[in-house]
């Protein structure tokens, strides 16, 4: 059961992070808003960890 709840958590994560990038908005402003989106969540992460997974998103989307 907790797989299931996992898998749909990241899947929501990652839905929301690939929304964020096609946003309309310059990307200091989207990267601020994936950190505080994480944040929220209870996840908190370094700039340069937020920077890594938007290249991650970003590589995966153009596949």
């Amino acid at each position: 059961m907790k797989s299931i709840l996992y898998a749909f958590l990241g899947g929501a994560l990652v839905g929301g992070a690939i929304a964020l990038l096609f946003a309309p908005e310059s990307g200091e402003a989207t990267r601020a808003r994936i950190k505080e989106l994480l944040k929220n969540r209870g996840l908190d992460f370094s700039d340069e960890d937020v920077e890594k997974l938007v290249k991650q998103i970003s590589a995966e989307i153009k596949e």
